[in-house]
């Protein structure tokens, strides 16, 4: 099949699915996958990881189509420009983009530090146990009297800067978001909602970069190699996704956040543990 076979490219995508919209850090996760498979870290597999995520996209979108393919009804505000009535009809896309373009631009000055920032193993375990941490409090921080679930513009960007600490390794896009959406005093359903909202347009950036990049270093024949492993990959990433968004919204919903912090600190602590000794699980 090529750098994966087509078993190893089902177990990375269910892992993919399951942790990618958890608060639990999918990158984590793809280094314990990898190195218990003995997969080597080829550029494709690096690539997969990212091009898989497609797959997950779509389970946003199927599972909340009625909310993603809408446009404000709302009355247009008395007297209101061109540009603002514009805005105010698109107003959802509006405040998705306003999300997604401050980890769109920083993504792209710092891709080569991020990307180097992806080998060290060290990076995700400690940023796994110190997100851990912070997660185990994160609900009696945020979430006191956290019972707003309007998105204004406001919101919606800072949101987006919390996405950016998510760059680093370990750290959890879905956590960042999530929390950035407590912080701005949503409540965790809607700020978790949104987080899966916010996941389409930087995933589907993300997939596209890491494709665009493959094709430009000749990357062609390797991914026409790989492609049934690709399908593969995608598919199961969906469906394990819709399976793994719905458990979700309904667990932190009723309990909140503390079960994912500890398993954080303890998958992290695994990751220390196995290091100190003297396992190798550098990618």
């Amino acid at each position: 099949m090529g750098d994966l076979t087509a078993w190893e490219a089902i177990i990375i995508a269910i892992v993919e699915g399951l942790t990618e919209f958890l608060p639990v850090s999918s990158t984590g996760h793809m280094v314990i996958t990898q190195h218990l498979l003995g997969v080597e870290s080829t550029e494709f597999v690096k690539a997969f990881t990212f091009i898989i995520q497609f797959g997950a996209i779509l389970s946003v979108v199927v599972l909340y189509w009625k909310r993603f393919f809408r446009l404000n009804q709302t009355p247009v505000p008395e007297g209101a420009s061109p540009l603002k009535r514009f805005l105010h009809k698109y107003d959802f896309y509006w405040k998705l983009l306003v999300a997604f373009i401050p980890a769109a631009v920083l993504g792209l000055l710092f891709s080569d530090a991020i990307d180097a920032m992806l080998e060290s193993v060290v990076v995700v375990a400690v940023m796994l146990i110190l997100g851990g941490i912070f997660m185990l409090f994160c609900d009696r921080i945020f979430n006191k009297g956290s019972e707003e679930t309007e998105l204004t513009e406001k919101r919606a960007f800072w949101i987006g800067m919390y996405q950016c600490i998510s760059m680093i390794p370990g750290v959890s896009r879905s956590m960042a978001t999530i929390v950035g959406g407590m912080s701005q005093r949503l409540t965790r359903k809607a700020a978790a909602e949104f987080s899966f909202f916010l996941a389409v347009p930087t995933m589907f950036a993300a997939t596209l970069f890491k494709m665009l990049k493959l094709f430009l270093d000749g990357g062609t024949e390797i991914l026409t190699a790989n492609m049934p492993a690709l399908l593969i990959g995608n598919a199961v990433a969906f469906v394990v996704a819709l399976l793994a968004i719905k458990f979700f919204i309904s667990f932190v919903t009723k309990y909140g956040f503390k079960a994912f912090g500890w398993y954080r600190i303890v998958v992290g602590g695994v990751i220390l543990i196995l290091l100190g000794m003297g396992y190798n699980l550098e990618l």
